[in-house]
C-alpha cells in the first residue's frame, strides 16, 4: 500500500469521525445494533485489519477527539488530531504564557496531523494537556531516529517546539484522572486484535484449500484464544457502557495483556503452519505481521503484570470486606463461578 493511499484511506476515515461513538456512550445506535464502545472497537478492530499504519493514525485521532469530548472542549475539532503522551524526552515541554518550547518524542503522524494533543508536567509536577496547531511556525520534525520496519510508515517523530503557541484544556491531571484514560487504552488492543484476527484469516483460508492434519490443530490453538479474546472485548465493552463512571482499570489492564498473548500466539501459530511463502510473497500478510510485532510492544510487559497483580489483590480485600457482614454472600475467590 502506497503512503498516498494510506493518506486517502485516513481522510476518508477523519470525514467520518462525528459517527465512530465516543467510548461509555452506552447504546443509543439503534435496537439490535452492538453497544457503541463495542461498535468503536469493531471499526478499529476492522481498519486495523487493513493497514496498522493507517489504524495507528485513526486511532490516536479518535483518541483525542474523545478525550476532548469528555473534557467539555466545545470549540471545533475539524481537521487530524494525535494524541502524543509519552513522557521522559531529556529536554521536556515547558509552557509559559500561552507558549510552548522543548521536545516531544513517539509522535506518530507528526508531518501530517493539523492539531497535537500534547501532555507535559507543570512547575508541580501535574500532568497538563495542550493543543497545538502544528501549521505554524518553531516547529521542527526529526523522523531520523525511527528505524522500525514494522510500522516503518507511521511517520513517528521527534518533535522540537521553539516559542509555539499553544493553549490548555482541561484541568490539571485531568488526562490521567479521567475514567476515559482507560477506555481509550482498550481501544489500541482492538487494533491488536483486528490484526491478529485477519492474520488468523489466512491459515484458515489455507487450511480449507489443503487440508491436512498439522493446520488443523494450528488453526484449532489459535481459534480458541481468538474467540476467548473475543468474548472478553464483549464482557468489557458491555462493563464500560453500563458502568460509565467507572475506569474498569483492572478489566483493560487484563484485556490488553490477553489480546497481547493472543496476537503473539497467532504471529507464531500461522508462522508455524504456512511457513516462509506468505511472510515473502504476500505483501498483506508481510506487512501485517512485521507492523503487529512492533505494535504488540506498546503493552508495557511485566509492569502490566505486576499493576495487574496489584489490583487483584485489591479487588480481593475489597470482596472479603463487602461480604463480611453478610454471612450468606461470603465471597472467599474473586474468581469463584
Amino acid at each position: 500500500m502506497s503512503d498516498q493511499l494510506r493518506h486517502d484511506i485516513l481522510l476518508s476515515l477523519v470525514a467520518y469521525s462525528d459517527d465512530i461513538p465516543h467510548p461509555a456512550s452506552g447504546n443509543t445506535s439503534g435496537s439490535g445494533s452492538a453497544p457503541n464502545t463495542l461498535m468503536r472497537w469493531q471499526i478499529l478492530a476492522y481498519v486495523a485489519g487493513i493497514d496498522l499504519t493507517i489504524a495507528k493514525w485513526f486511532e490516536s485521532h479518535s483518541d483525542a477527539l474523545s478525550i476532548l469530548h469528555e473534557l467539555g472542549y466545545e470549540q471545533s475539532t475539524a481537521g487530524l488530531w494525535a494524541i502524543w503522551a509519552a513522557e521522559g524526552h531529556p529536554d521536556p515541554i515547558r509552557y509559559k504564557q500561552g507558549h510552548i518550547s522543548g521536545s516531544k518524542a513517539w509522535c506518530s503522524g507528526a508531518n501530517m496531523v493539523n492539531h497535537g494533543l500534547l501532555t507535559y508536567r507543570d512547575e508541580d509536577g501535574q500532568s497538563q494537556l495542550l493543543i497545538v496547531d502544528m501549521q505554524q511556525a518553531g516547529i521542527a520534525i526529526d523522523n531520523g531516529e525511527w528505524q522500525a520496519v514494522g510500522m516503518q510508515a507511521t511517520d513517528t517523530a521527534t518533535v522540537q517546539f521553539s516559542t509555539v503557541a499553544a493553549s490548555k484544556v482541561g484541568a490539571p491531571n485531568a488526562y490521567l484522572d479521567r475514567v476515559g484514560f482507560w477506555h481509550g487504552a482498550a481501544g489500541v488492543a482492538a487494533c491488536w486484535y483486528g490484526a491478529a484476527a485477519t492474520l488468523a484469516a489466512y491459515l484458515i483460508e489455507a487450511y480449507q484449500y489443503k487440508p491436512n492434519g498439522y493446520k488443523a490443530m494450528y488453526l484449532g490453538q489459535i481459534s480458541t484464544a481468538l474467540a476467548i479474546t473475543q468474548q472478553y472485548f464483549r464482557h468489557v465493552a458491555a462493563l464500560i457502557d453500563t458502568q460509565p463512571q467507572d475506569s474498569h482499570e483492572l478489566a483493560i489492564r487484563q484485556l490488553r495483556a490477553q489480546v497481547e498473548q493472543t496476537a503473539r500466539l497467532v504471529i507464531e501459530t500461522v508462522g508455524q503452519a504456512l511457513g516462509a511463502a506468505p511472510f515473502c510473497r504476500n505483501a498483506h500478510f508481510a506487512r501485517l505481521s512485521a507492523d503487529l510485532a512492533v505494535f504488540i510492544r506498546q503493552s508495557h510487559g511485566a509492569f502490566d503484570s505486576q499493576k495487574i497483580g496489584e489490583l487483584t489483590s485489591q479487588l480481593a480485600s475489597q470482596a472479603v470486606s463487602d461480604s463480611a457482614d453478610s454471612l450468606t454472600a461470603r465471597q472467599d475467590n474473586i474468581w469463584q463461578l
